[in-house]
This record gives structure tokens, C-alpha cells and sequence, in this order.
């Protein structure tokens, strides 16, 4: 069985395998943040004077992350991977984006696009700023070509559980009914990774899914995982999004984007150097949409209140109580469409310790 990551492919152009201070100071050290709305969104500056995530990291399990860009070279910590690893023992490389191979997939764009919602460096000068700026990246590649298997998942969520993680990001899943299999003990080492990690104390944050079906995909189904739906600029449902159905009922949206309204009203991040789309006009970044885009803006704000000395239990609690539903105002109130609501960064921190 395979997964994949989780992007609509209509934004990045390409099919996706089966297998997601001031503003105005905030401007001048990184031009590209007017069009991050997802921030706004989110309330993430507001919570900036409490808590930036500084001594959390934040481990991505995708793709691979460009491990010489400006936004990230400085805030990564030792990452490895397990895609593609043929032959060799796994790990077999350092979690670079290019894989053991050397060479670059049009689709492992995605872990460096993750990584940089999460936790890209702020007043650098340049592009974007992360919702947790002083996280840590810990880059885990284990999708080659944009999928890979539950094996080299799970053995990477294990990894960035014995190496310091204190959350993991999975922008990633498979196609709906696999739920079946895993609740039926089939490809199970995605599940069993996700528990060990809940059972160290690690938050384990994972998309949705793309194809606008009623449950998470898995592993955002499994127990200890926090699934994330997405939603646009408008805080609405995104249409691509999957509900927040799980039985554990562990859900939260966050923006992922539109995926009708062009470059502004997606998701901008980085990609790795020279990548980014014609159309969108950035050679380094890249505007993408996805309930791949809405789990990272989580992940970020666990970060923001582990930093603050919350454990696991205590970060979902937070989040999920503070957490807002458009329209009907309610804090803290599930619903299938936003799981307890949208994140909101400046009221998780201020929840009670």
C-alpha cells in the first residue's frame, strides 16, 4: 500500500500518484508575508509575544526538505531518510529532498513547502514566516516521487520520535477505505508508529485528505494522530477537503488554501531553490493548496505551546478548546466540517497551563 502526499494536483501542476511586531515590520523582513493570510487566520502574530516555539522541533515526514534554503538552512536539526533506500540500510541519507539518487522529483516540492508554513525564519529579509519561527526542522524523507509505503513511513515517525521530536508533521495519506485495513491490523507499521510516538510524548499532527470523502484519511484516522481539514481565506470549508470524521474525534482546521482563486488564495511557502511555478512568479517559493498546507499551520502552533512547557495531552487540549467555528462563533464545539474549529494560535496560547 502506498501514500502519498497531499496537495491538489490542479496547483502543482501535475497528476499525484495514488497510493495534503507590527504587519508592517513583519512586511519589511519578509515580503512575501502580505499574502500569507493563513496567518492571519490563524491569529498566529497575535500569539508571537507569548510564545515563537524556540528549543521545539518540529520533524516533517514528507518528501524531503531543501536543506541549503535561506528560510530553512539555519533552523535544521539532523534529519535522515528512508525512501528509496534500495538495498542499502535505512536510514540511507540525510533527509535532503533529492533523495539517495541525487536528483530532484517534480513532486518532493512538497516537504520544503510543508516545512516552510511551519516554521520558515522570520525578518530574514526574504519570503515568507513560519507560524512557529523559532521551531526547528527536523527533515524526515520518506516519500520518493511524492508516495511511499507504510513501512518507511512509520520507520521515520519512529526516527523523529527517538531523536528529539516534540511534534511530527504527516502532510500525507492514503486513499480513502484504508481505513478498513488498518483497523483490520493490515499495514499496520503507520499506526503502530503514530502510537509509539503519542506514547513518548510526541503530538502527531496529519492531513485530512483531498478527495471531499466524510472520514480523515489514514493516518490522520488512526488514535493519537490530530487530523486537520482545510479551509480558505474566507474560513470556509475548502471544497477539496475531507470531514473531520474519526473515532476519536480528534480534529481541527486550518488554512489549506482554495484551489480556485489562483497564487494569493492558496497556500505560499518555500520550495526548493528554483522550483517555483511560472505562474506563480517566485523562483524559491510557491503557492500551493491542500489539507497538506492546513497540517503544518497546526503543527506550528504545537509548537507555540510546547514551547510554553505543555505536554502532548495538554498541546491537543489547548488547541482543540480554543479552536473557533466560522459563522456559528462557538469555541471548542465539533462539527464534521471543522473537527473543534479553526486554530487559533493567539487563543491556544492563552489557554490555561
Amino acid at each position: 500500500m502506498r501514500v502519498r502526499a497531499l496537495m491538489t494536483a490542479a496547483l502543482a501542476g501535475m497528476a499525484m500518484l495514488a497510493t495534503q511586531t507590527t504587519a508592517t515590520a513583519q512586511q519589511a523582513g519578509d515580503p512575501l508575508s502580505e499574502k500569507q493570510w493563513g496567518l492571519a487566520q490563524l491569529r498566529a502574530p497575535e500569539a508571537w509575544s507569548t510564545s515563537t516555539g524556540a528549543g521545539q522541533i518540529i520533524a516533517v515526514v514528507d518528501t524531503g526538505v531543501d536543506l541549503g534554503h535561506p528560510e530553512l538552512a539555519s533552523k535544521l536539526v539532523p534529519g535522515a531518510t528512508f525512501a528509496a533506500c534500495g538495498d542499502r540500510p535505512a536510514p540511507c541519507g540525510n533527509g535532503d529532498w533529492r533523495g539517495v539518487d541525487g536528483v530532484g522529483q517534480a513532486s518532493d516540492v512538497h516537504g520544503t513547502h510543508v516545512a516552510g508554513i511551519a516554521a520558515a525564519a522570520a525578518n530574514n529579509g526574504v519570503g515568507i514566516a513560519g507560524v512557529a519561527p523559532d521551531a526547528r526542522i527536523m527533515p524526515v524523507k520518506a516519500l520518493e516521487n511524492g508516495s511511499g509505503s507504510f513501512e518507511e513511513i512509520g520507520a521515520g515517525i519512529r526516527w523523529a520520535t527517538d531523536h528529539g521530536a516534540n511534534v511530527i508533521n504527516l502532510s500525507l495519506g492514503a486513499q480513502p477505505g484504508t481505513q478498513l485495513l488498518t483497523l483490520l491490523g493490515q499495514g499496520a507499521e503507520t499506526k503502530d508508529a503514530i502510537a509509539y510516538a503519542r506514547e513518548k510524548g510526541v503530538v502527531v499532527v496529519a492531513s485530512a485528505g483531498n478527495e471531499t470523502a466524510p472520514l480523515c484519511d489514514t493516518p490522520s484516522w488512526e488514535a493519537g494522530a490530530l487530523c486537520v481539514a482545510a479551509t480558505d481565506s474566507a474560513e470556509l470549508h475548502s471544497v477539496y477537503s475531507n470531514l473531520t470524521l474519526k473515532p476519536d474525534m480528534k480534529a481541527v482546521a486550518a488554512p489549506g488554501g482554495s484551489s480556485l482563486n489562483g497564487c494569493d488564495g492558496d497556500v505560499w511557502s518555500a520550495v526548493p531553490r528554483g522550483t517555483g511555478s511560472a505562474k506563480c512568479g517566485q523562483g524559491d517559493y510557491d503557492s500551493l493548496a491542500g489539507t497538506s498546507m492546513a497540517a503544518p499551520q497546526v503543527a506550528g502552533v504545537a509548537a507555540l505551546l510546547g514551547a510554553q512547557g505543555r505536554n502532548a495531552d495538554s498541546i491537543e487540549q489547548a488547541l482543540m478548546k480554543s479552536a473557533r467555528t466560522p459563522i456559528l462563533g462557538a469555541r471548542g464545539v465539533f462539527t464534521p466540517l471543522y473537527g473543534y474549529g479553526v486554530v487559533d494560535a493567539a487563543a491556544a496560547v492563552a489557554q490555561p497551563m
